[in-house]
């Protein structure tokens, strides 16, 4: 019979179709074995190639059109886009349920977050200031009603990037979006509310340790909370998937 601690391993993440597919297809392109201008496979190769549905095919196709990575041409099919170079820089949220995806996000983070925390702390106005403290009273709240706290764990980053007084560290990180937070994709780790309301605690902690020092005006240290924060969380996830036995 199975012991507990084997039987109650975290569950992996269900199986992404459209995802995988667009995974594979954008492969392809990206190392050149789809060149720019080569036409697609037609819909009925790749639902007999890929062993998948129309719907996951038209939804991949779409998926890639959208970033910028294949066109449309009326009556001859889809075609790897002629310039790749003008595409948009995205982040796709079906990468970001695997934790790999989402430690790699989490080291771009830190390239752009620490130093965002040490111009808040040198350039912040009491109006930013407040707005960074509004953000941790919301993350309160969400944890004390059994919510993950997602929207205010963002706020939280958006508030910092805002008050360095440079629009383009907000404008990053309204870009990447909310998957920025692992939790929003990935739910391995939070088996009960207990486990996850002591885990948002300790964010919650670290949270108002950058924020303080955002408050204080000291910049060296604002820097080096936020490393401790990013870091702490990037290890939380490498240790979750190894205890659980997943990438």
């Amino acid at each position: 019979m199975a012991s507990k601690r084997t039987a109650f391993r975290p569950l992996r993440p269900p199986r992404n179709l459209t995802g995988e597919l667009v995974e594979r297809l954008t492969e392809e392109i990206t190392k050149g074995h789809l060149k720019p201008g080569d036409r697609l496979p037609t819909e009925a190769e790749m639902i007999r190639s890929f062993g998948v549905s129309r719907t996951v095919v038209r939804e991949a196709v779409a998926a890639l059109r959208a970033v910028g990575l294949v066109e449309s041409r009326q009556g001859a099919g889809v075609f790897v886009a002629r310039d790749l170079m003008a595409r948009p820089f995205l982040i796709n949220p079906n990468g970001l349920i695997n934790i790999a995806g989402a430690v790699q996000v989490m080291e771009l983070r830190m390239s752009v977050e620490i130093e965002a925390a040490g111009l808040a702390a040198q350039r912040r106005t009491q109006a930013q200031l407040t707005r960074i403290e509004r953000t941790l009273t919301a993350f309160d709240r969400a944890v004390a009603k059994g919510d993950a706290a997602v929207d205010a764990d963002f706020a939280f980053h958006c508030a910092i990037a805002e008050a360095t007084g440079n629009p383009y560290f907000a404008r990053f990180l309204e870009f990447l979006g909310r998957y920025i937070i692992p939790r929003q994709s990935i739910r391995v780790g939070m088996w009960d509310e207990p486990t996850q309301r002591d885990y948002l605690t300790r964010v919650l902690g670290e949270h108002q340790e950058i924020a303080a020092a955002i408050g204080r005006q000291d910049p060296a240290t604002a820097r080096q909370v936020m490393r401790l924060h990013l870091e702490r969380g990037r290890e939380r996830y490498r240790r979750i998937a190894q205890e659980a036995g997943i990438r």
